[in-house]
């Protein structure tokens, strides 16, 4: 009789996914650049690169403090910016897509739920019509260096994705299968790795950036967790990142980037 596979934690997900994987290097493209990111809901944030740390403020504040962040670019034209933030004492977590051929933005914003939130079951979340998923992301659009006009580009949600069975090889020892089921849910097994005979279905959000260029974002309900990739079905390959906690006592962040060779396996049409 086989065994139970075991969830793990995020930070135990980190270790899993460390070695010989196929992340994207982070590049210092942006370092001494000032971007102005206007955003459709009428705020204004400068954004400040060096090589390894950004800042940013709106009009007439204080600039913030330094933090770290990665960019990446898995197309030409095209960045992913992905940093922690601290506010009234909880860790975000901030994902900027940067097109750079539209002069516009995606922004993700996600939040971790507290040990409370979780102690929720989710027989209680299915009957009071609530979400799943405790974790928490926000959609924020806008556009680059100059203020938003009806005829400023946007990326938008996208169904492109719905059908399809992708294989995502992140590392010689992680592979994944996701199935886009519709516009809302996915699921996922892993393959091979850590998590490995581990499956769910969790909620999701597919935007388009571009021409076989999409962002997807998944929030799951069992070990909270935020994850964002971009996919890049031209090239086979994805990037992006994975958020969570460290542990079991949701004292400590863990953020860590994943990378994966992608290949479409078949779609299936409903009639």
């Amino acid at each position: 009789m086989n065994q139970q596979p075991e969830w793990i934690t995020v930070g135990a997900l980190a270790d899993g996914f460390a070695s010989d994987n196929h992340i994207l290097p982070a590049i210092d493209d942006l370092a001494g650049r000032t971007l102005t990111l206007y955003f459709d809901n009428g705020w204004q944030i400068e954004h400040r690169f060096d090589t390894q740390r950004l800042s940013w403020n709106a009009p007439g504040e204080p600039a913030s403090a330094a933090c770290p962040y990665r960019a990446t670019s898995v197309r030409p034209g095209f960045y992913l910016v992905d940093f922690l933030k601290q506010e009234q004492g909880r860790t975000h977590s901030v994902s900027l897509v940067l097109d750079l051929q539209q002069q516009c933005f995606t922004a993700v914003i996600g939040q971790m739920p507290t040990q409370a939130e979780c102690s929720v079951d989710l027989f209680s979340r299915a009957l009071a019509g609530g979400e799943l998923t405790s974790v928490k992301a926000q959609f924020l659009h806008g556009s680059i260096d100059a203020p938003v006009r009806a005829e400023t580009p946007r990326h938008s949600p996208s169904d492109e994705l719905i059908g399809l069975r992708n294989h995502y090889l992140y590392s010689s020892s992680e592979a994944y299968e996701h199935v886009y089921l519709n516009a809302n849910f996915y699921s996922w097994q892993c393959l091979k790795g850590v998590e490995q005979g581990l499956a769910d279905t969790d909620r999701c959000h597919y935007y388009k950036i571009a021409e076989q260029l999409y962002l997807f974002v998944w929030r799951e309900k069992i070990v909270p967790t935020l994850g964002l990739v971009l996919i890049d079905l031209q090239a086979g390959r994805s990037d992006g990142k994975i958020f969570g906690y460290q542990g079991t006592d949701f004292s400590n962040a863990a953020n860590f980037p994943v990378g994966a060779l992608a290949r479409v396996l078949n779609r299936t049409h409903h009639g």
